[in-house]
This record gives C-alpha cells, sequence and structure tokens, in this order.
C-alpha cells in the first residue's frame, strides 16, 4: 500500500513500521503543507492518518477500503515539526474492522485522534 501512495511520497513521508493490523507513518511539515494560518493544513493531518490507516486494514491477504473515517484536531501543528501516525486495529466482525490512531508531534503531543472503518473486499483484483 505504502510504495503505490503518491501523494505520501509527494509529502517525503517515511513508513516506520507495519506489522499486521498495525502501522506507522511519519512526516515533516513542509512549507506547502501551511495553511493561512501558517499551521499544517488539517487535509495533511487527515492524509497522513489514513495513510497508516490504510497500510494496517491492508496488512494481510485481504484488499480492504475505507467505509468511513473522522478525524478529530486536538492541537494545531506547525512548520518544521515531525508528525507521526500510528494505527492499529481495535476490533472487527465479518468483513468489516475498527481502526483507532494517533496523530503525535516529535514531543509526543497529541495533535490529532483518527477512526476508520475498513471494509475487506471480495476478491475482486480492484
Amino acid at each position: 500500500m505504502f510504495e503505490g501512495d503518491a501523494l505520501m511520497r509527494s509529502f517525503g513521508a517515511v513508513l516506520e513500521s507495519a506489522d499486521g493490523d498495525r502501522a506507522r507513518i511519519s512526516l515533516v511539515v513542509g512549507e506547502g503543507m501551511v495553511q493561512g494560518h501558517g499551521t499544517c493544513h488539517g487535509g495533511v493531518i487527515f492524509a497522513l492518518a489514513d495513510a497508516a490507516f490504510g497500510v494496517a486494514c491492508n496488512g494481510g491477504s485481504d484488499t480492504a477500503v475505507a467505509q468511513h473515517c473522522t478525524v478529530t484536531y486536538l492541537r494545531p501543528a506547525r512548520r518544521g515539526e515531525r508528525l507521526t501516525s500510528e494505527v492499529s486495529r481495535r476490533s472487527g466482525a465479518g468483513r468489516s474492522g475498527v481502526y483507532d490512531g494517533t496523530v503525535t508531534a516529535s514531543d509526543g503531543t497529541v495533535v490529532a485522534e483518527f477512526r476508520g472503518v475498513a471494509r475487506r473486499l471480495p476478491d475482486r483484483g480492484i
């Protein structure tokens, strides 16, 4: 999943770990990632969490896609800060799985909380 993610490549993101139903991805907030307030664009934070979610929910042999995602922003991130998103599977039933994640700054401060619901697809070769 991560190798094919052109957006994360353009952000300079790094896949730090991927282990089954868990993934950790980081990036440094660059000049092109800030919005009018001079802080990291919420879309960048969401994309980072979503990318970790995508890797985590596709850690097995099945193909999974996002069914529903939410993010709660708790504090702004600044240009030059390293953000890390870690997402892991919390529970599941049938073809659905619930994943929780946190986006933190390099000092460990929580920037955002993420929850995603994934849906495993029948083997259709999407």
